[in-house]
């Protein structure tokens, strides 16, 4: 729902995040503390929250990812968050408090949480044996396979994927001009027809796989550990064109577009960085954390599971998403709808 409810949150916070992440276990402290757990408030998209925002619903934390953080502040709706009144703050990664999002007119406006991999989950006895010595994008692509692949509904990644696939620089991943934009499309539109569908909620991608109306998806790292632990013979790729690296996080909004509890807001962000929540991240998401001391005390088999051993390294190779300039962002958008419509 876009409207908090009638009651007033405990706290008065309004947290505008995706779907699921109104977890009890990420609030504790402040369940504690106010009595009651912080309102929430959904988005599909973070597009489609910014637009809900400029609408008039004010909300006092939001949950983007770091690609699209600088999008929101340009838009003149977020406000700079003040780390020194976070205690967990010094515990998170470098690698991801530094990012360059991360900072808007010389203030933090973002701060790491969760972050994790886009990849492909396949069906290792379903596919061509080759995929299992050589990882590669090219399987969502292998017209054998047509009807039984899936992507996930987002013009970013699937640009993405093309343009690793094509050859492009990661610089120009997120910022390709319009010839580059024009092949890209033309990659996508090959791969249209062989798809089942395009999948908002990854348990429809995880579900496909299981049953073997899927042989492969992009999906997100944590599919695999729950695919493995029904029994399901899957592997999570690392493919030689790059694995895609998403990292999610916590902004607050400004006077003018947010309401709340600053005190309380700040509280919150807080208990969000601790470590007992990083590691419930962890072994219960299968997701990344930005608190270094979770992943310290993950044991190694479990993080091999999750395809989160070696978080340093991941940060350092993985193709990060990043921001994309808006002119071509519309144009990505628009692109990518036809060709969802078989245009």
């Amino acid at each position: 729902p876009m409207m908090s409810s009638p009651a007033k949150a405990a706290g008065d916070v309004n947290y505008f995040t995706w779907s699921g992440y109104d977890d009890e276990a990420f609030f504790q402290a402040y369940i504690a503390k106010h009595g009651g757990l912080p309102d929430f408030s959904f988005f599909a998209s973070e597009d489609e929250g910014l637009a809900k925002i400029r609408a008039g619903f004010k909300p006092t934390i939001g949950h983007p990812c770091s690609d699209t953080v600088p999008r929101w502040a340009r838009a003149g709706i977020l406000k700079g968050i003040d780390t020194s009144r976070l205690s967990n703050y010094d515990a998170l990664y470098p690698e991801l408090t530094n990012m360059a999002g991360n900072f808007h007119n010389g203030e933090t406006i973002f701060i790491p949480f969760d972050w994790g991999n886009s990849s492909i989950i396949y069906r290792t006895d379903l596919v061509d044996p080759k995929y299992n010595e050589e990882h590669t994008w090219e399987l969502l692509f292998d017209e054998r396979y047509a009807g039984r692949l899936a992507m996930y509904n987002s013009p970013g990644g699937a640009s993405a994927v093309a343009g690793m696939l094509l050859g492009h620089s990661r610089e120009d991943l997120w910022k390709p001009n319009d010839a580059q934009l024009e092949a890209i499309g033309e990659k996508l539109r090959q791969q249209q027809p062989l798809l089942r569908y395009y999948w908002d909620d990854q348990t429809t991608a995880e579900q496909g796989i299981a049953s073997g109306e899927l042989v492969a998806s992009y999906a997100w790292n944590e599919a695999m550990l729950r695919l493995k632990e029904q029994g399901v013979p899957v592997e999570y790729m690392n493919p030689k064109e790059g694995i895609l690296f998403w990292v999610c996080g916590l902004a607050m909004f400004n006077d003018e577009y947010g309401a709340g509890n600053e005190e309380a807001a700040y509280e919150m962000i807080n208990e969000m960085m601790s470590y007992e929540v990083g590691k419930y991240v962890i072994d219960e998401w299968g997701y990344g954390h930005s608190n270094m001391q979770a992943f310290a005390d993950t044991p190694e088999d479990r993080l091999i599971d999750l395809a989160l051993n070696n978080p340093l390294e991941m940060m350092k190779t993985g193709v990060f998403f990043q921001d994309v300039p808006d002119e071509i962002n519309v144009k990505m958008q628009g692109m990518f709808s036809e060709i969802q419509a078989g245009l």
